[in-house]
């Protein structure tokens, strides 16, 4: 089971009811004198010739019990089922209750113990009377390919997958290499100790922050994007990461500018005003990143 799969049909449930409810209602006779399961039959061919994802397809009568064996490409699943009393699933209870096309809850398949849902749509006669029910069964996973083209079960969605897997790793590559440059100039200054170097200890401070901050970012996007470990709370992991980011970046600036205020202040003071633009930047991103979080903290309310 993937959580992310489970949000992603959440979002697109109405869109993926109206598609089969309409392909249903398109193809099969209702509220029309006559209806027989002959034409139902004939219908049912048609969808099943149309959408090639389908797992099964079958008929329920008034009283929830299967009236023909299913359609399915799948021999595993063709030729059998008629007979079978359906009338305790839960589609069936929310057809006789609504009366109108329903799309049931991802839920695991007793044969596939694959996450499926089902598609059921009831027949009436010209008199308004419940005759049939259409059901179709179909994997959550194909449905999610066929509605949204980018879902992460989709090709597409997919091949995103392994671009940001090879994005995460590349710089999850790049924050070790910070990190242990950063370490190893710590180590130089031990061995040094009686000889420190004040802005060879800024850089390994800049080097080791910078590197904490793409490893967070590294960290977000492997299991968002990668392990697709969609959480509840997944907006406000996503905003925490990102404070966390920009507050790094700001870290690592404010040291920066440190260490300029220092190297100029005795080197050559004439250039102080560039230390000053870098601060007046740095407050600038404070200043923005403060209206972030009251914006946030402000929609949280």
């Amino acid at each position: 089971m993937n959580i992310k799969e489970i949000d992603e049909f959440s979002r697109y449930r109405t869109k993926a009811r109206a598609y089969f409810c309409y392909m249903l209602s398109r193809s099969l006779p209702n509220r029309v004198p006559g209806i027989t399961l002959k034409d139902l039959k004939v219908g049912l061919r048609a969808i099943n010739n149309t959408i090639k994802n389908v797992d099964a397809m079958y008929i329920l009568d008034a009283e929830g019990r299967q009236v023909i064996n299913t359609i399915s490409l799948d021999k595993r699943y063709s030729r059998k089922g008629q007979g079978e009393n359906r009338s305790k699933r839960a589609y069936f209870y929310k057809v006789l209750k609504e009366k109108r096309c329903v799309l049931t809850d991802p839920y695991p398949s007793i044969k596939s113990n694959n996450l499926i849902v089902t598609i059921a749509y009831p027949i009436f006669n010209d008199k308004d009377e419940l005759l049939y029910i259409v059901c179709i069964d179909i994997a959550l996973e194909k449905l999610l390919a066929m509605i949204n083209v980018s879902s992460i079960d989709s090709i597409s969605g997919k091949f995103m997958k392994y671009i940001y897997a090879t994005f995460t790793f590349a710089l999850f590559f790049v924050a070790m290499l910070l990190f242990v440059k950063g370490v190893y100039n710590f180590f130089e200054l031990g061995v040094k100790f009686y000889d420190i170097d004040i802005k060879n200890v800024f850089e390994s401070t800049i080097l080791l922050t910078l590197s904490l901050a793409i490893f967070d970012l590294v960290k977000a996007m492997f299991e968002e994007e990668v392990l697709g470990e969609h959480h509840k709370n997944s907006g406000d992991d996503i905003h925490k990461t990102m404070v966390r980011f920009l507050g790094s970046i700001i870290i690592a600036l404010a040291i920066e500018a440190l260490m300029l205020v220092f190297k100029f202040a005795l080197t050559d003071s004439s250039k102080l005003l560039y230390a000053v633009y870098l601060i007046l930047a740095i407050t600038a991103l404070l200043i923005g990143l403060s209206i972030y979080l009251r914006s946030l903290d402000g929609k949280k309310r």
